[in-house]
């Protein structure tokens, strides 16, 4: 039916996939190099799908957006901008000041506009000292007379009470009222270096985020294509264009995270190891219920350490264009992924490569085998046991205990494995494996989150759970999610004892299939 039909695109940093999806079929697929025009990617990729498939842009009723964009100019220091940076925790945390564990290259990017000031709560949600707003409204002169756009603001236990940091947005607005806010509490947890961390990471891509939406939108406009876009965030669902120009960092590592919904899809399963093989890297997590799997631990990021939710994953330095030596053997780390298709042998190039190993080993069949064949056979095997062996240790980093697990391999690479891996009760390939990530994008849900403060003693811990579900469902539903297709896919509860009434903190994110015949 027309009203089913969805374009998935995965932007990612050396290809951009693309899929067309007719309800639960891939009626079409393309992958082809990233480009550095973000707006003629899309418009490329789009446009190749709707060919293939004969469709017009005008049939299709929603475009999900998956991206490394913000990622990348994080890590590599490209595109982001100075960061008035407040913290709301005196007096209680003087010892460590912001940007302390910060590279000294990305403190000079956000610059020295660093202000702490008087206020915060204690972990159980009691004042611990009132907000000072005249040094906050000093603070915002401050950054405003630095000529900066983009504010971080962090308090102290903010994630169990963020009246304050509200309160001081506020005031900053007051003095700046056009510049990109960015609060804590809206995106880490409750250790504070880390969420503050999240939060000037967040506020130094805010000029990136507003590009690189624009840019999005400016792809359809040119396509002709009148579909609602929402962009893929890291724990599997939507957010929309709104949400992103806020919060482009709860996208960072959505492109494994689209994967592994991805592989999810195509496989069957809803719990297994995944490895998502691409030119550089792979990436293995886990699946958990058809979602990957969450991280418990502090992150790092580009060097720096943060709180916020990312899924558990490891990324080994294999791919596709991983360059190997034969004598003395070695595979990776350096890479060539990024220019494969020129630097492979297979391809006329003058680098052995593992994509060169595979195909000389006649365990894959494309570019010229000719340019490979005259390589020693021993050898080439003992590359290719060192790239099982190298995946095989990264399956058992993840796994939780020794018992055998399915193996889904996607993206591009997966045809360097072909032999059984260790430790892997089977090893499944899907069709399509390699634009998973397209897939994963488009078949994001869409999900609504609550986080609050219960009295259990009071009320009983099934009626605050029943409560607390029913305002996320509730909350996915006006986000766009079709009700009949919600579920809860994360509870977390956290005991305050230090509060009367047995106070539990209870998080809860429920998630449904966007509803595509109610989009506007």
């Amino acid at each position: 039916m027309v009203e089913s039909l969805r374009i998935g695109v995965d932007f990612g940093g050396t290809n951009t996939d693309a899929v067309l999806m007719s309800g639960s079929t891939v009626a079409a697929a393309h992958k082809q190099p990233t480009t550095q025009d973000i707006q003629g990617g899309v418009v490329s990729a789009i446009r190749s799908v709707l060919d293939q498939a004969r469709i017009e842009a005008g049939q299709v009723r929603c475009v999900m957006i998956g991206t490394t964009q913000f990622t990348n100019a994080f890590v590599e220091r490209r595109h982001l901008v100075p960061v008035g940076v407040l913290r709301i925790a005196e007096p209680a945390a003087r010892g460590i000041p912001p940007l302390s564990d910060w590279p000294d290259d990305l403190k000079a990017v956000i610059g020295p506009n660093v202000r702490s000031v008087r206020g915060g709560y204690q972990f159980d949600g009691r004042e611990n000292a009132s907000l000072d707003g005249a040094a906050v409204i000093e603070a915002a002169k401050g950054f405003k007379r630095a000529g900066l756009n983009s504010v971080a603001i962090s308090g102290l236990f903010s994630p169990v009470n963020d009246a304050m940091e509200l309160e001081a947005e506020r005031l900053v607005r007051r003095i700046m009222p056009d510049c990109a806010v960015t609060l804590s509490s809206r995106i880490g947890r409750i250790g504070l270096l880390e969420r503050e961390n999240a939060a000037i990471m967040n506020a130094s891509l805010a000029e990136l985020s507003v590009r690189v939406v624009a840019s999005f939108a400016s792809a359809l406009r040119t396509l002709g294509m009148d579909a609602r876009y929402f962009i893929s965030q890291n724990d599997g669902t939507l957010m929309s264009a709104a949400d992103v120009r806020a919060y482009p960092v709860l996208t960072f590592a959505s492109g494994p995270t689209n994967s592994m919904r991805g592989a999810a899809y195509l496989s069957g399963l809803n719990d297994a190891v995944v490895a998502d093989i691409g030119g550089t890297t792979t990436d293995i997590g886990i699946l958990s219920g058809g979602f990957p799997r969450q991280s418990a631990l502090a992150v790092d990021i580009g060097g720096v350490r943060t709180n916020f939710r990312m899924p558990d994953i490891i990324a080994l330095p294999l791919g596709g264009g991983s360059v190997v030596s034969l004598d003395p053997l070695s595979v990776g780390p350096q890479s060539v992924g990024h220019n494969l298709l020129e630097s492979a042998r297979i391809f006329g190039g003058s680098s052995l490569t593992a994509s060169d190993i595979a195909v000389a080993s006649g365990q894959a069949d494309f570019g010229d085998w000719a340019r490979v064949s005259g390589l020693d056979p021993g050898r080439v095997w003992k590359a290719l046991d060192l790239i099982h062996t190298r995946l095989a240790d990264g399956v058992d980093r993840m796994k939780t205990d020794a018992t055998p697990v399915p193996l889904i391999l996607v993206g591009g690479g997966s045809v360097l494995i072909g032999r059984d891996v260790p430790g892997v009760s089977s090893l499944i390939v899907p069709e399509r494996a390699g634009v998973a990530n397209a897939i994963g994008a488009s078949i994001s849900q869409v999900g609504g989150t609550v986080d609050r403060v219960y009295a259990y003693d009071e009320l009983g811990r099934d009626a605050c759970l029943d409560d607390a579900k029913a305002r996320s469902r509730a909350l996915a539903t006006k986000a766009g999610a079709a009700p009949s297709t919600i579920d809860v896919i994360d509870l977390e509860e956290v005991p305050l004892p230090y509060l009367p009434g047995g106070s539990v903190r209870v998080r809860v994110k429920s998630a449904g299939a966007l509803d595509l015949e109610g989009l506007t």
